[in-house]
This record gives C-alpha cells, sequence and structure tokens, in this order.
C-alpha cells in the first residue's frame, strides 16, 4: 500500500475517532493527527503482530483499518488532553 492509501485511511480513521470521542477539534487538525494515528496504529500492529500497514494488501485488510482507528483514537485523546489542561 502507498502513502496515498495511508493517507485514505488516516483520513477516514480520523473522521471515525473523531466521531467517537465527540472532540471539538478542526476538521484539517483532524485530518493531520489522523494520519498521524494512522501511522501509530501501523506501528504498534507491525509491532506486536507482524502487521504490516503498508504491503499490498493493507489497505482493504481489517485489521489494518482496525488499527489506523485504535491510533487515531490514541493521538486525538492525547491531543484533547493536553490542549484541555491549556484552557
Amino acid at each position: 500500500m502507498g502513502w496515498f492509501s495511508v493517507l485514505i485511511l488516516g483520513i477516514i480513521a480520523a473522521v471515525i475517532a473523531k466521531l467517537i470521542l465527540r472532540q471539538r477539534v478542526g476538521w484539517f487538525l483532524t485530518i493531520v493527527l489522523g494520519v498521524i494515528g494512522a501511522l501509530l496504529g501501523g506501528w504498534i500492529s507491525q509491532l506486536f503482530f507482524g502487521q504490516n500497514l503498508l504491503d499490498a494488501n493493507g489497505f482493504w485488510s481489517l485489521v489494518s483499518w482496525f488499527w489506523a482507528v485504535v491510533g487515531a483514537l490514541i493521538v486525538l485523546a492525547i491531543f484533547g488532553a493536553l490542549s484541555g489542561r491549556r484552557r
């Protein structure tokens, strides 16, 4: 899977994570954090389970989608916790 696919997966994972967490974050920031989260989820998946997010079938794999959403949830939750403390 190429970087464009990771970008699309990260955008979709960001939207799902934003709907789950119900955060008041702008859409552009949500997308950026979601792509970072998708990469984090892919890294976690590869580290613990050997599932590579960037392999040929990664975009269509439910495992890749799951870990991308988990990574986006982690990144958005951390961002929400850090930005909530500042206000």
